[in-house]
Formats: C-alpha cells, sequence, structure tokens
C-alpha cells in the first residue's frame, strides 16, 4: 500500500494492501476500501463508508459525509461505492438518511465529473454519466446507462430513467423517461436518445418500437393514457425494451414513481 507520509489515516479504517493514498488526504473512522483503488491528494472519505475495488478520487472529491437535511440527527447511516467509478475534482456524495432507508449507493463504471453532488438516499446505478456541476437531490434514483449533460439540477424523489439522457443546464422536476432525451427549464421529452441507444447496441427493432413509442407518446399530442393502450396493442409491443418503457411510464402516472414519493415522507 502506497501511502504519504502526510495523508490521515484512521488506526480503525480498513484498507486494502493494494490502496494508493496521496498527499493530505483523509480517511475516517468507518471506511472500508478494497483493492485497486487511487485516491489523489486532499481527498476526503469520511462516515459509515464502504467502497469496492479500483475505483479513482480525484483532488478535492469529498465522499461519506452527513446529509444536507434537516432531518438528520445524527444516526449511523451508510454510503455504498461499487467498483471501477471515477470522481473527478470537487464531487461530493453523503451518506443517507433514516427516514430514506439510511444508504446512499452508487454502483460500478460511473463517470461523476468535477463538482458534482450527490444527496442522500440517491440510487445510482451502473454505467452512467454525470457531466460537470450535475446536482442531484435526495432520493433520485438514476437507472442504468443514463447520461446528464453540465450544470443540471435534479429535484429530489425523481427516478432517471435507463439509457436516457438529459441536456445540459436542464431542471428536472419530473421522471425522465428511459431511452428518451428530455432539455429545458422545466425539461421535456424531445425525442429519443438516439446516440446512446445505439452505442448501448440496441437492435434496430428495439429502437423502431421505441422511435414508434415516442411518436405516440410526445409529439401526437394525444391522451398518455390512450397512448400507452396504442402502444400495448401495437405489433411493436414485443420487444423487452418497449414493455419496460410502457411500465415505467404507467408507475409515474400512478404515483408509484418520482415526486409523488414525497407525500409519504412523514408515514
Amino acid at each position: 500500500m502506497a501511502i504519504h507520509s502526510t495523508a490521515v489515516i484512521s488506526p480503525t479504517a480498513e484498507i486494502d494492501s493494494d490502496v494508493e493514498i496521496g498527499p493530505y488526504a483523509t480517511i475516517g473512522d468507518q471506511v472500508t476500501m478494497g483493492p485497486g483503488n487511487v485516491v489523489h491528494q486532499h481527498v476526503t472519505i469520511t462516515g459509515h463508508t464502504t467502497i469496492g475495488r479500483e475505483n479513482m478520487f480525484y483532488p478535492g472529491a469529498i465522499i461519506g459525509t452527513p446529509p444536507q437535511d434537516l432531518k438528520y440527527k445524527g444516526e449511523d447511516t451508510q454510503l455504498t461505492i461499487g467498483n471501477n467509478n471515477t470522481f473527478r475534482e470537487y464531487v461530493t456524495a453523503n451518506t443517507g438518511t433514516e427516514i430514506g432507508g439510511g444508504l446512499t449507493s452508487i454502483g460500478d463504471k460511473n463517470l461523476i465529473m468535477a463538482y458534482c453532488h450527490i444527496a442522500h438516499d440517491c440510487v445510482i446505478e451502473n454505467y452512467t454519466i454525470l457531466a460537470n456541476g450535475a446536482a442531484l437531490g435526495g432520493h433520485v434514483r438514476v437507472e442504468e446507462g443514463a447520461a446528464f449533460g453540465g450544470m443540471i439540477g435534479v429535484h429530489h424523489f425523481v427516478t432517471v430513467g435507463k439509457y436516457s439522457y438529459v441536456g445540459g443546464m436542464s431542471r428536472i422536476a419530473q421522471d425522465v423517461p428511459p431511452f428518451m432525451l428530455v432539455e429545458g427549464n422545466p425539461a421535456r421529452v424531445r425525442t429519443v436518445n438516439t446516440v446512446g441507444l445505439k452505442r448501448k447496441g440496441l437492435s434496430e427493432e428495439s429502437m423502431e418500437a421505441i422511435k414508434f413509442a415516442w411518436r405516440k407518446l410526445y409529439k401526437d399530442g394525444g391522451i398518455m393514457s390512450h397512448a400507452l393502450e396504442e402502444i400495448k396493442n401495437s405489433e411493436h409491443y414485443k420487444t423487452e425494451e418497449l414493455k419496460y418503457l410502457v411500465e415505467f411510464i404507467a408507475s409515474t402516472e400512478a404515483g408509484k414513481l418520482g415526486r409523488a414519493m414525497e407525500s409519504h415522507r412523514n408515514d
């Protein structure tokens, strides 16, 4: 283990022998780190934080600090980080709150660029990209493969669907449907995230199905419930991606995702 002489490491932290820790970094009492992690200079990792393997923490990142929530009263909540993630300069990530389940979770192979913020109780799945200055409010869920442009604000309790793209400078106050491109203030669906889906290697059949759904849901201007029924009765509904899209939107409409969760915060 290569630890710079100026780094401050708690004697109770559990650090794998194959970890590099740079100058003036600080590692707190309840931190656990697996092999292959690289912690650059002036990084702080604190709180009840568990980190997998081969993550990269760039200078100034502050990981595992308490939630910025007035309801938090010092409970032992956690942050978990998976494998092969990149946290660029001055990224901040908070632990969870008791009312939110006590856990903020970040999966594998995510790129979190400089100055991003991940608030309490967020769940970030795998292969996501958060460009510079993206800020996630508490309880936000980001599904696999979603990508954000820079300087985005995501309201708490929003769900961002898989392989969607959020354009830069957008305000996200409602759920973002999977496979779609949204932007604006407030954001709205503009088109299908064609570039992201091609990178994913989606089949032509699935691409056509999603484009069909976009036209029915967002371009033709009809009633959402009618559009969902038309999609379910179409020949395109055999693709797994389209079934997932319909399920996601139906759940949002029924208040099972996104901002509707706010009403249950004090239950």
